[in-house]
Order: structure tokens, then sequence, then C-alpha cells
């Protein structure tokens, strides 16, 4: 991480202050060894980890204040780990997951600046079977769906992770599949509803996205 140009921030939840360190920008790169590109990450999409999106504002913002109890919770596709890092300062049970060769690492970093217990953490591929992750209560995630395959990978991934009672809460910013997805989870037996986010005045722009909720 050290040839990369980072970038401190807080962001506030009421009284919870988050501190994270990401990258500076969406033109950051450093792929000395090639993994990511035996990954399939292109250097233009390698970026897009490391930022805070829209998306992961929103999620953060509806989990602050949801009640999860003493619920398993796990986090896909996390990123930054913006609602990881906010669930594990409540001291929820958290673990969190991403395809991203270096997400691992920033999420330790930033948990030490949030003065955390360690977050547990599992690189995990959609399309493989072989994680230890087990099953899980509550599932969140935000902005995963790119690509129209994702969509049954995605799916049949939440399924195998879920518990028998389990609830999905996923942010879609509004790239088209969210009712593809929505008829493939009500295969698996949840119910599906889609909401507006009750208050976006924490982002620059409107949000044209929605709150997708599955429960089982």
């Amino acid at each position: 991480m050290t040839t990369l140009r980072l970038r401190y921030q807080t962001i506030e939840f009421g009284s919870i202050d988050i501190h994270l360190c990401t990258l500076r920008d969406k033109q950051e790169f450093s792929d000395p060894s090639g993994i990511a590109e035996q990954l399939g990450i292109s250097s233009a999409s390698w970026p897009l980890f490391g930022v805070i999106w829209p998306s992961s504002l929103v999620l953060a913002h509806f989990i602050c204040d949801y009640d999860t109890g003493t619920r398993r919770i796990l986090e896909l596709g996390c990123g930054m780990a913006l609602s990881s890092l906010l669930l594990n300062k409540q001291l929820a049970d958290i673990t969190a997951t991403d395809y991203h060769p270096e997400t691992g690492k920033f999420l330790q970093r930033n948990t030490r600046l949030n003065g955390g217990e360690p977050i547990a953490f599992e690189h995990v591929d959609w399309a493989a079977a072989d994680d230890k992750l087990g099953l899980f209560d509550l599932i969140i995630g935000s902005d995963l769906l790119y690509e129209d395959e994702h969509v049954p990978l995605l799916a049949n991934f939440i399924e195998s992770h879920a518990s028998p009672a389990c609830e999905v809460i996923l942010v879609d910013p509004g790239r088209g599949r969210k009712n593809k997805l929505s008829a493939r989870m009500i295969e698996f037996g949840f119910s599906s509803v889609h909401l507006k986010p009750p208050h976006t005045d924490y982002l620059e722009q409107a949000f044209k996205g929605h709150i997708l909720k599955f429960v089982r």
C-alpha cells in the first residue's frame, strides 16, 4: 500500500465517528505481483474497492439504527467495509468478505484506526464453493450487481450462506438488475420488498437506487 496515494476521512453516524483510510481517488493502482490480474481484476476496475460509494453510505446509514440484536451478520463485497466497521463499533457479530486482494489489508488498518476488535474477514469468490463462512442470520451488501452474470452468482451465494430464517439487505444504485435478483430470491423462499432510503441528505446528489429487503 506504500505506493498508493491515500486519503483519510471521518464519517459521522450520530454520535459515532468512523475513521477511514481509503484510496485517494479512482485513479490509484498497484498490482506489482499481478495478483489482481490473475483474479480477473483489470487496472480500470482495480481502484473501485478502495473508495466510498453512495450505495455504501446508504447501507451504513440504514443499518446504523437497525436492530441487529445477536444475529450473525455477513457483509458481501465489503470494499472499504464502512458498514462492517460501523457494526463492529456497535459490538455486532460481523464478518466481512470481498474478492479484491487488498481489501483485507485496508480492513485491518481501518479497524485499528477505529480502536475496534478484529473483524473476521474472508476473501471469497461467489462462483466457488470452498469457503468456510457458514450460515448467517443477516446478510448485507451494496452495489453488487455490475453484470448480468452476477445475479445468479449472488443469489446462489446468499442462499448457500443464509440460515433457514434469514434477512438480506442490499443497496442497489439502479443498475437495472434488482428485479432479476428479486425473482431469484423469491425462488429460494424469500419475500421481496424494494424501498427508497428514508433520507439521503448526507449524499451530494439524489440517490436513484433502492434498498432491497429479502426475508425468509
